[in-house]
């Protein structure tokens, strides 16, 4: 195994500018950080950055196609919407390269301030966009560059906290520690999906897609000021500052990891796209689905979607103690052979009734959380010490590019020109996909 100890001469390099040391010497808690201390940050950090996420999406599907796309028909410009969606997803990658010079040449809580000011301003911003009607085709420029804001902001955002849990939690427990970073996705859903069912079952449809919509995302910005004071007061401690360097959870070069550590990359990106490909394909694809094609209420199947993302919220929990006990290898390939299987019951569950339906989404939701429990840092064991914190953050972007960033658009455009049985073979691709990366990766064994 690589050396925990860092060499002086790393520090020197990687050390924080005086600004950074003087934020630290504001801090008066000196104690040393437990990993529950660590878990707490990474589930505030990790649940901001989901409400903003499910906000925008939730949008997508509910506002924009109306929006920014009046003069195309409903599948179009909802279609629309979700290659806006997308956006954020390629630009997440390129904002982890560029925050890994600021933080070098910064420090972390210059990096973290910058960051998570962007994606608040990015998210806000778009509560005060004109409408197409207003600005026209400008309109729709002003959103796609708010969201590639999103993208470049949620790629800085990385802290190494996740990191830093999985190797500071208990050895018998580091299924349980990896899983509780995961909690933020039903939770920010939860958050998410309630303020659009109270605005759509509450005011007017007119009110709504006047001003209605905007109100989540002046809340966005209110939760993400919050997290950031909450991170920022672990970040910027000496002990935080510490364990980074001691276990070498440091900014690397991007072109010089990627050349060293290209096929750990790859593989990572991979071996959770089950969970990430499932993870669309029950939040924002069948919401999509259900306004174009089903006459149920909007706000009823909100109200289900919410009960599935309990559902989630406890298998996410479950997955640390199946992890724990069988392996992370053995319990995300277990998941992706249960995912691959639901895949062939999609076409029938969505085309039958609300029964159907509902039955897609609890029961994908319960698998979404099982499955996505121990799907951060799925690899991250793989790299030594030196590429690890660049590492993990580089697999997740890549992570979310390849089974997520595209899932709405494409299983929207599939079922629309083809139907629904394609959404099913484009989930199996998913697990097919995760199955041949942990058979390749025989060193998650290892336990991360």
């Amino acid at each position: 195994m690589a050396s925990t100890q860092t060499h002086s001469g790393e520090l020197h390099d990687f050390a924080p500018n005086t600004n950074a040391a003087d934020a630290r010497r504001l801090n008066t808690d000196h104690d040393p950080i437990s990993p529950g201390e660590i878990a707490v940050g990474v589930v505030i950090g990790r649940a901001s950055e989901y409400f903003d996420f499910f906000v925008y999406a939730i949008a997508s599907v509910l506002v924009f196609p109306s929006v920014f796309f009046p003069h195309e028909s409903r599948l179009d410009g909802t279609l629309y919407a979700f290659i806006i969606f997308s956006f954020a997803f390629v630009a997440r990658p390129i904002g982890t390269v560029i925050s890994m010079r600021i933080q070098r040449k910064l420090g972390r809580e210059a990096k973290l301030t910058i960051a998570l000011f962007l994606l608040g301003v990015s998210t806000a911003g778009i509560a005060f966009l004109p409408t197409y009607q207003q600005l026209g085709f400008t309109a729709v420029i002003m959103l796609s560059v708010l969201r590639i804001g999103q993208g470049l902001a949620l790629g800085g955002s990385w802290d190494g906290l996740p990191s830093l849990l999985a190797l500071n939690a208990p050895a018998e427990k580091r299924g349980w520690y990896a899983m509780l970073g995961q909690l933020g996705a039903p939770v920010g859903f939860i958050l998410a999906a309630s303020l659009f069912w109270y605005m759509v079952s509450n005011i007017s449809s007119e009110d709504f897609l006047s001003w209605g919509w905007r109100y989540p995302f002046y809340v966005a910005f209110a939760i993400n000021v919050v997290a950031l004071f909450a991170r920022l007061r672990l970040v910027s401690t000496n002990e935080y500052a510490h364990l980074l360097e001691e276990r070498e959870l440091q900014p690397t070069d991007v072109v010089e990891m990627a050349s060293s550590q290209g096929r750990n990359l790859i593989i990572g990106a991979l071996a959770a796209l089950a969970s990430y490909a499932l993870f669309h394909l029950v939040t924002v694809f069948p919401l999509s689905w259900i306004t174009l094609y089903s006459p149920r209420s909007i706000s009823g199947f909100l109200g289900v979607q919410m009960i599935g993302a309990v559902l989630a919220a406890v298998g996410i929990v479950v997955s640390g103690l199946i992890a724990d006990r069988f392996g992370r290898r053995t319990t995300l390939g277990s998941l992706a052979l249960l995912i691959a299987a639901f895949s062939a019951f999609v076409p029938s569950l969505m085309d039958g009734g609300e029964a159907g339906q509902n039955t897609f989404i609890l029961v994908g939701f319960a698998l979404l959380g099982l499955s996505y429990g121990q799907a951060a840092g799925a690899v991250t064991a793989n790299f030594p010490s030196k590429y690890r914190y660049t590492g993990a953050a580089l697999t997740s972007d890549l992570a979310w590019l390849v089974g997520a960033g595209f899932a709405p658009l494409v299983a929207l455009g599939l079922s629309a020109h083809f139907g629904l049985a394609y959404v099913g073979i484009y989930l199996l691709s998913g697990a097919v996909c995760s199955l041949a990366a942990l058979s390749l990766n025989r060193a998650l064994d290892i336990r991360d």
